[in-house]
């Protein structure tokens, strides 16, 4: 699978890269204050990133104001498994340089997709990263083994918590997971084995060939 960088002009459909910020200590709350786990690891606010004053500086720019949770998704993986988008943006930033498998999510087409539609991008150490609403997203992907992978995920305040009870009167509600998180998972994963809805269809990629 061709791995194209975020400052590629493939990535402008997909996200943008934000400057003008000081992310050290953010980066440096995430080497020394996060886990390393050999899977992989999600907590959606880390209170010794969520305190930072870097962290307060950033907050209100990163969503006009509304309140940002700062937490991390940690680890070893190089495979796809499942597609997840936002109602709004997330931000990412890693200790490391990472992969982000990515799609659009104008491209589900009766919910599904077919993951040969996706696209790799990787992104430097230290670069923070917005990946707009409309693209599909999952777990990062390490460029290295032996170092895995620490990424600062920004999101709006609640997200990816419970999932919250709806109608189910629409069929996007299938795709409801948790909260402000609809996914899609490959029938492969252990999401579509705990219940999630199997919208990929097509190789379970695996970028492990490629770094």
């Amino acid at each position: 699978m061709k791995i194209y960088s975020i400052y590629d002009p493939e990535f402008a459909d997909y996200g943008k890269v934000m400057e003008g910020y000081d992310v050290k200590p953010i980066l440096d709350a995430l080497a020394s204050k996060t886990p390393l786990p050999d899977d992989v690891i999600y907590v959606a606010e880390e209170p010794a990133i969520q305190s930072l004053d870097a962290a307060k500086e950033i907050a209100p720019a990163l969503y006009g104001g509304l309140p940002a949770q700062f937490g991390f998704c940690n680890g070893h993986n190089t495979k796809l498994n499942c597609l997840e988008y936002h109602r709004d943006s997330e931000f990412n930033l890693g200790t490391e340089d990472f992969v982000l498998i990515l799609a659009k999510e104008g491209q589900i087409k009766d919910g599904k997709l077919d993951t040969s539609l996706c696209k790799a991008f990787r992104a430097p150490a230290g670069v923070l990263v917005e990946v707009y609403g409309t693209s599909l997203h999952y777990a990062p992907c390490h460029t290295d083994p032996a170092k895995g992978f620490r990424v600062l995920v920004v999101l709006p305040k609640g997200t990816n918590l419970e999932k919250p009870e709806v109608a189910g009167k629409a069929f996007e509600d299938k795709l409801l997971w948790a909260s402000n998180k609809w996914l899609l998972a490959h029938p492969e994963s252990s999401e579509a084995a705990a219940g999630a809805w199997v919208g990929l269809t097509g190789e379970n990629l695996d970028i492990a060939g490629d770094i």
